[in-house]
């Protein structure tokens, strides 16, 4: 099938996201010498910065060059070692890879199978927690949001548990499509350490793992003994104290990163966190005129970043993405492992706006008349736009 190249592709998969104009432009900078005197005066404030959107003070915060996962794995390995306990939980392609590396590190996990479309599974938690009156689990990881399945968990409700039966676990927590877009306090919940990703609500390309780790954490990293050279946060935080790095940085992206952080700060952290809660109610509201469901299974952990939307028995959802692509010129999430085929998801995260997602959902519908999944032409269209002119006129009347 010839892709249709006229216009630009509309983008919406859960990350890499859309990138506003003033980030791309702020990327194409000059080399420069990244152990120049004064290359601290442009990364040491986006350390002092970034500080502001995981919602910490006290953290030390880590920019490697790499994605997500990169994140993951120096949570892993400077803080645990092979052996130790930890309890982790898998309801997604993201939450269950998280579960494979530390299993692959050595580490002894008391793995939580969750049915993919629920999140946490707060209660199987705590009975294990509770059970631990040596606290011999090291770790407690979770992943608050869920991509493959559009599923936001309560990280909050996690740190309550520690809390109640006084454990002292590191509370890890996946953040990668999160941060920058929900709702994220990462000292109000007393996480330990927080994993996130530039090309996410951050509005950057794939380049930088952006993690924030507690003091707690830091002052434990010294008893663990895994290897670890290239994700080192000694080595980091030897050269980060005067804004450099222990090896040749992603230069490039900083100054994308200074761009991006400027351009949040201008809509208001809170903002951000308003708006991607407006534009999810749209498109769960055209998803649900459609007669479809979600994968995420409970309301109370619909994600506002990402919808995953189940097909009808008997369609295949990467048709559904194929034929949105090749003839629409718009790029849909597939299913991935468990919900490959099952599902296509709608990404609305990053810089993004009301009339983007009418395009998503139009764009959706049309794809999926094409594969003969019946639904109503304009049906999600039309339930978007009332949500988006009510919200609108609900918020005139409250600022009147």
């Amino acid at each position: 099938m010839q892709k249709n190249t006229n216009g630009k592709t509309g983008l919406f998969i859960p990350g890499p996201t859309n990138i506003p104009d003033c980030v791309r432009q702020a990327l194409n900078v000059p080399m420069q010498d990244m152990r120049a005197p004064d290359f601290g005066d442009l990364t040491l404030p986006l350390f002092e910065d970034l500080k502001k959107v995981f919602k910490t003070q006290t953290a030390e915060v880590f920019m490697f060059p790499g994605s997500g996962t990169a994140g993951w794995e120096s949570a892993v390995s400077n803080l645990f070692s092979a052996g130790d306990k930890v309890i982790m939980s898998s309801f997604g392609q993201f939450s269950m890879l998280w579960v494979d590396m530390a299993q692959r590190f050595g580490l002894d996990v008391h793995h939580c199978e969750v049915e993919w479309g629920l999140g946490i599974p707060h209660d199987e938690y705590r009975e294990v927690l509770e059970k631990d009156k040596n606290h011999e689990i090291k770790g407690v990881f979770a992943c608050h949001n869920e991509t493959a399945t559009g599923v936001a968990s309560d990280i909050a409700a996690l740190r309550a548990i520690l809390d109640d039966l006084n454990h002292p676990a590191l509370l890890c927590v996946d953040a990668v499509s999160s941060v920058g877009s929900l709702d994220f306090r990462m000292d109000e919940w007393g996480i330990d350490v927080a994993v996130s990703g530039s090309q996410k609500g951050l509005m950057l390309p794939t380049g930088l793992a952006i993690v924030a780790v507690s003091q707690k954490a830091m002052e434990l990293r010294g008893q663990a003994t895994l290897p670890r050279t290239f994700l080192s946060y000694d080595d980091m935080m030897k050269t980060n104290a005067t804004g450099h790095f222990p090896y040749t940085p992603a230069t490039q992206m900083f100054h994308g990163l200074r761009a991006s952080l400027d351009f949040i700060f201008e809509e208001g952290l809170e903002n951000v966190i308003v708006r991607h809660t407006r534009l999810a109610q749209a498109v769960r509201a055209g998803v649900h005129a459609w007669g479809l469901e979600l994968c995420a299974q409970d309301p109370a952990t619909y994600s506002n970043t990402v919808s995953a939307i189940m097909v009808p028995e008997g369609f295949d959802s990467a048709e559904v993405a194929k034929t949105a692509y090749y003839k629409y010129n718009m790029s849909l999430g597939a299913g991935l492992n468990k919900v490959a085929g099952k599902v296509f998801r709608i990404g609305h995260l990053g810089d993004l706006n009301e009339i983007m997602v009418l395009q998503a959902l139009a764009g959706a519908e049309m794809a999926m008349h094409d594969c003969g999944i019946k639904i109503e032409l304009g049906s999600g269209v039309a339930a978007a736009q009332k949500t988006f002119i009510n919200n609108h006129a609900a918020n005139t009347n409250i600022a009147a």
